[in-house]
């Protein structure tokens, strides 16, 4: 009789030899400054040695909440938050699928225009606040010259220089400059559909709209789901158009602050508030907070929801 041993699997090291460059980067780029601000957040400045700290717990973040003056800022600047994911959920995502929904259509020219509805994307940030504020600006912007145009030059007003318009008119220029995100999204989700399964619904009798409603939008709800956790992760972590546009103080009177502009400020100061590093990390650790939640509740939501195979 031949005995035959067995032979184990060499262990894959070529993985780990593949995975290690990107691992390190990944940790010493990421998870060491993300473990450093949680504990900074942990730890105030010593009264007597300003460049020293001492642990205080969780006393930060009940400065933050209780604060006669931070308080009212932090919950402000949640507000503005949640308002800015609210307008990109109902302007930006929905104008997406529609343009993808018609760039299906769209026939030869449809790759002209899927390139110029996404080069906004790619665009610094910057620049894209900077044109927009010269083409709103009351002195020398042209907005007030293409609503004449229309005859609704009685509609300009200066939109980004006051309090009840500011933080809308900025939401809608990110939406402007990032809607090109889902809608590049939605297009690959919905081109994925057999076209077996849209032929037999019209051999059946269904219009185009209930055709979209009744068997596209169900299979795409995947994508939608992840859309909808892109967007809330990537306006949680917002700072770069306002602050150009508005500035570190979020003006006009703080009207557009939201919680990257509120890091910003309390972590390196701002002309005369002073920085303090510690509750700059407890703001950035709330930020983290609120997004992992998101990021909980996406997951949990993902595992529930019926993923139809085609």
């Amino acid at each position: 009789m031949v005995a035959y041993r067995k032979h184990r699997k060499p262990f894959p090291w070529h993985i780990i030899v593949f995975l290690a460059p990107a691992l390190i980067v990944y940790v010493i780029v990421m998870v060491i400054p993300l473990l450093d601000s949680l504990s900074l957040s942990l730890f105030t400045e010593d009264p007597e040695n300003a460049r020293e700290t001492i642990f205080t717990g969780l006393s930060n973040y009940r400065y933050l909440f209780t604060d006669y003056y931070y308080s009212p800022i932090f919950w402000s600047a949640l507000k503005h938050n949640v308002l800015f994911f609210i307008i990109h959920m109902v302007v930006q995502n929905p104008i997406g699928l529609l343009l993808a929904a018609i760039l299906c259509k769209g026939g030869k020219i449809r790759t002209f225009f899927r390139t110029v509805l996404f080069i906004p994307t790619i665009l610094s940030f910057v620049l894209v606040g900077f044109v927009w504020k010269l083409i709103l600006s009351p002195v020398w912007g042209v907005s007030k010259t293409i609503l004449n145009l229309f005859s609704l030059g009685g509609l300009f007003q200066p939109w980004l220089g006051l309090e009840e318009s500011a933080l809308i008119t900025c939401s809608l220029i990110s939406v402007w400059q990032y809607i090109g995100t889902p809608m590049i999204l939605f297009y690959t989700a919905l081109i994925a559909i057999p076209d077996e399964l849209l032929e037999a619904a019209r051999v059946d009798g269904a219009n185009p709209w209930l055709i979209f409603w009744k068997i596209k939008f169900p299979l795409i709800i995947p994508t939608v789901g992840l859309v909808t956790m892109m967007t809330f992760v990537g306006n949680f972590n917002a700072f770069d158009l306002i602050y150009t546009m508005q500035g570190a103080l979020a003006g006009p009177n703080f009207s557009t602050d939201i919680m990257g502009t509120l890091f910003y400020r309390t972590f390196f100061g701002q002309q005369q508030q002073m920085p303090n590093q510690t509750l700059g990390a407890t703001i950035a650790t709330m930020q983290f907070v609120i997004i992992l939640i998101g990021v909980v509740v996406y997951m949990i939501w993902q595992k529930r929801t019926t993923v139809y195979e085609y």
